[in-house]
């Protein structure tokens, strides 16, 4: 089986120039003993000083090897020895936590042979292993503020229930207090464990065929409490669409994405969620997509905000950040990436925000 080149790698282990240096050393080695071999036979010395004529000979092929195998060393140090060293030395680092490390190119022409594409591999990783643990630095710390938060209600809001003197009114609202930030810690850690699940999940989602449009008029009915009580006009438009897919993992989509744009919805305003299909003939030939799109009429979003609605924790409008924990997006985003789909969002600040999910429908 043949392998594939690499693209990126333009050049030899060793120059056409290297290679003709050691060939015309080679060449000299051997050019030079055969004169001396025949010195030897012009000046009638094999005949009668044989003994010396061997002795000279051995002696020239031992000193010849042996700068030979100098040669051999100084080559094998320069393009062997050299380069693992410095990739030894910068592993070392790595392992011991210090992901800064970075080695640089060793040959003076800008191009690149293996050992040096192997210098850009590992830089990579040196620069991911540097995010991951930056990413794991915020997750951990983000992850003690958010419930820190509700613990500190609960004490605070708990020692004063122990005040025997505070009216039954002002009891109750305490009681819903503490309530309420229990919920929000208990939300805090179901999410924390669906994200970790699905970050750890490397196998395929299990699939069924099952009918899009009434799986999500299931998961809107679950927030007509909620539209109702804020006065929001709820409309659906939903083609009959069968997909395969994974109906417990979409849940999560449609549940966070009604979530949000019921909270960010201002009383009066409206939300609209449709179904439609359409060609995917560019992508993949032959082949459908289901979109959903989710409207509302809400606060909307900036730039800033869009940029970043997808990273773990980041809540863009803080007036409703007591609401949430900023892995609502998060999962959604890692849900459509594992189930093959795609997710994009436009949004103007003050007008409100339209996110697109598209699934394909196998023909």
């Amino acid at each position: 089986m043949k392998r594939a080149r690499d693209p990126r790698i333009n050049a030899g282990y060793m120059s056409a120039k290297e290679y003709l240096l050691l060939f015309f050393a080679l060449s000299a080695i051997n050019g030079l003993h055969m004169t001396i071999y025949l010195f030897f036979v012009d000046s009638g010395m094999v005949q009668t000083h044989i003994q010396l004529v061997i002795n000279v000979l051995m002696a020239y092929v031992f000193i010849m090897s042996a700068l030979f195998m100098v040669c051999i060393a100084f080559v094998r140090h320069r393009i062997w020895n050299r380069p693992m060293r410095t990739m030894s030395k910068a592993a070392k680092k790595i392992a011991a936590g210090d992901f800064s490390v970075r080695i640089p190119p060793s040959r003076k022409d800008g191009k690149k042979d293996f050992v040096e594409v192997m210098f850009d591999d590992f830089n990579i990783m040196a620069q991911e292993l540097a995010a991951i643990e930056t990413l794991k630095t915020d997750f951990i710390s983000n992850v003690s503020h958010e419930i820190k938060t509700p613990l500190s209600v609960i004490q605070n809001y708990a020692a004063a229930l122990q005040s025997e003197t505070l009216p039954p009114e002002e009891r109750a609202e305490y009681i819903k207090t503490i309530l309420e930030a229990t919920k929000k810690m208990a939300a805090l850690v179901t999410n924390i464990l669906k994200l970790n699940k699905l970050e750890n999940q490397n196998i395929i989602p299990e699939t069924t065929v099952f009918d899009l449009d009434e799986h999500i008029r299931r998961s809107a009915l679950s927030f007509e409490e909620s539209w109702e009580q804020k006065h929001i006009t709820f409309e659906a438009d939903l083609d009959e669409v069968q997909v395969l897919s994974n109906e417990s993992m979409l849940e999560i989509v449609w549940n966070n994405l009604l979530s949000n744009a019921v909270k960010f919805t201002n009383p009066g305003g409206k939300i609209l969620i449709r179904l439609k299909t359409q060609d995917n003939s560019a992508d993949n030939p032959g082949s459908r997509l289901a979109r959903v799109t989710v409207s509302d009429t809400g606060c909307g979003m900036d730039t800033q905000t869009q940029k970043h609605m997808f990273d773990k924790f980041y809540q863009g409008d803080t007036s409703h950040a007591q609401e949430g924990n900023g892995l609502g997006l998060a999962l959604v985003k890692k849900t459509i990436d594992l189930l093959g789909g795609t997710i994009s969002v436009e949004s103007t600040p003050g007008k409100g925000s339209t996110f697109t999910v598209n699934l394909e429908i196998l023909p």
